[in-house]
């Protein structure tokens, strides 16, 4: 017997060699390296990061439930709540994953919109004070112009077709002029004296660009010159040539402020979030140097760069 194995408490090699054969002892040795190897190739089975958390808080789901009563008139119920949440999160999830792919880099379409919300921001109307009855009165002479209306005009027509006359289609209109001298408007022998319009006879308190929109900017102006009263014409049109009899004619005014205070307001407010982008623009575009190549012999040359750019 050997001093060691006589000593107390020394090492029983037996019962170590006994344990280390244990096949309990090797299920675990194995299980543990294969759930190690296992979580180095497969880190996303581990528990969610924070960056990878979505977290809604109150304040979302009110502004959704505020939105969709806003829509039905009546709260979301259970279930519709429960749509509009999953709604938000893959909608949050898409975007996330989207950016994480690069989505979002040299896309037209997105640098747009992210450019369109730095406007938004600058035409924050919370940062516009209310303005004064002498501010707007005051804002309004000086922009008349904008807020001046088109007079109108009254007339009844009668038509005359290229395709159905040919060439002696003003010919024929001169002719009927003859026979509705000194007669009223509804008279019978307009109603039967032209061709079939595709559209309408009789148009009511128009104004010039409604009636350019259907017979041409030239007819539109030459009606301006007409009087009231009679018929009138041949006046030719994009669609042929017309005898017009001019029912009434309202010129265009301004109206007074307190007629269209609402509206001088609206536009008031419209003015000052355009002067905030553009006070946003140049505070930002002061920040930046922009470089384009040097002009080549046969670009045309593009005016008001020279001074804003540098070539290089």
């Amino acid at each position: 017997m050997s001093v060691s194995s006589a000593l107390p408490g020394g090492p029983q090699p037996s019962r170590v060699r006994r344990w280390l054969s244990e096949p309990l002892l090797h299920f675990l040795v194995i299980g543990g390296a294969l759930f190690a190897i296992y979580g180095a190739l497969n880190p996303q089975t581990a528990a969610p990061s924070q960056a990878n958390q979505i977290r809604l808080t109150r304040e979302d789901l009110r502004q959704m439930t505020m939105v969709w009563a806003a829509k039905w008139q009546r709260p979301p119920t259970p279930e519709e709540m429960h749509s509009l949440i999953e709604n938000k999160i893959r909608d949050e999830i898409l975007y996330r994953e989207s950016l994480a792919l690069g989505l979002d880099q040299n896309d037209t379409i997105v640098r747009r919109r992210l450019a369109q919300k730095m406007e938004f921001l600058a035409e924050d109307t919370s940062a516009i004070g209310d303005p004064s009855t002498a501010e707007l009165k005051a804002w309004f002479e000086q922009n008349r112009s904008n807020f001046a209306l088109p007079g109108r005009i009254s007339f009844r027509h009668v038509y005359f077709s290229p395709d159905q006359r040919g060439l002696g289609v003003r010919d024929a209109a001169v002719d009927a002029l003859e026979k509705l001298v000194d007669k009223p408007a509804d008279s019978p022998v307009a109603a039967d004296i032209g061709d079939r319009f595709m559209f309408q006879d009789y148009y009511a308190d128009r104004a010039p660009e409604q009636v350019a929109s259907v017979f041409g900017t030239a007819f539109a102006q030459s009606l301006s010159g007409l009087k009231p009263g009679d018929w009138l014409g041949p006046i030719e049109s994009g669609l042929g040539w017309h005898l017009v009899f001019v029912d009434s004619i309202t010129p265009g005014r301004v109206p007074m402020f307190e007629e269209i205070e609402p509206e001088v307001k609206a536009e008031w407010i419209n003015a000052q979030r355009a002067e905030a982008r553009r006070k946003m623009f140049a505070a930002m575009r002061a920040r930046y140097e922009v470089v384009l190549p040097p002009p080549d012999d046969k670009d045309a040359p593009v005016a008001g760069t020279e001074s804003s750019v540098k070539t290089r």
